[in-house]
């Protein structure tokens, strides 16, 4: 299997944010303008969290013991984290984004669509990692094949979203209701190194 390399913060975020580069999740935008920290850094920092937990479920594959459920536990909720967070795009941070900025309608039809896909493969994931539950021999090759694809597909996503629409975040100056689901994963297990 191919390690998953930690990735770091795209220079031009860092650059554009002070040239820091963020230490885990800054606190949410506030209701109002006066943010604590930009809202593309909080989405580029929640995209790397995600990159983060599926690097540890994927590391994970190559450590389980027999009889040893956690893995699939950590699997499962890696999928609900990645759900939660896409589903948060699309129902707030997209809707409000198209509602201010309704040229970016083809853009937020592209991230859509990827999320369709990555949600197709997270049914897969989770299908393969329900059934290694309470089994002697599960087919973590099978596992580690859609984390890697799952992997590769999240990376393109996440670098063309924090491009297309980082710009716009930051323009936005509208209640961030949508903001929890989007940038943080509580309630959602964190595998452990």
């Amino acid at each position: 299997m191919i390690e998953w390399e930690q990735h770091r913060v795209p220079v031009t975020v860092s650059v554009r944010h002070g040239g820091a580069e963020p230490k885990g999740l800054p606190p949410l935008a506030s209701h109002n303008t006066d943010r604590a920290a930009a809202l593309s850094l909080q989405l580029s920092q929640a995209h790397q969290e995600l990159r983060r937990r599926l690097n540890d479920v994927r590391t994970g594959l190559g450590r389980r013991h027999s009889n040893d459920d956690t893995l699939a536990t950590h699997c499962l909720a890696f999928c609900d984290a990645l759900t939660t967070h896409h589903e948060g795009e699309d129902a707030g941070l997209f809707a409000q984004l198209l509602r201010e900025r309704p040229d970016l309608a083809g853009t937020v039809t592209k991230l859509v669509q990827d999320h369709g896909l990555i949600a197709s493969i997270l049914t897969q994931v989770r299908e393969l990692a329900d059934r290694a539950l309470g089994t002697q021999e599960p087919d973590l090759e099978a596992i580690g094949r859609e984390l890697d694809g799952l992997a590769a597909i999240m990376e393109s996503h996440f670098r063309y979203e924090e491009r297309a629409i980082g710009e716009a975040l930051d323009d936005h100056g509208d209640d961030t209701d949508w903001a929890d689901p989007v940038f943080r994963f509580q309630g959602q297990v964190t595998p452990a190194p």
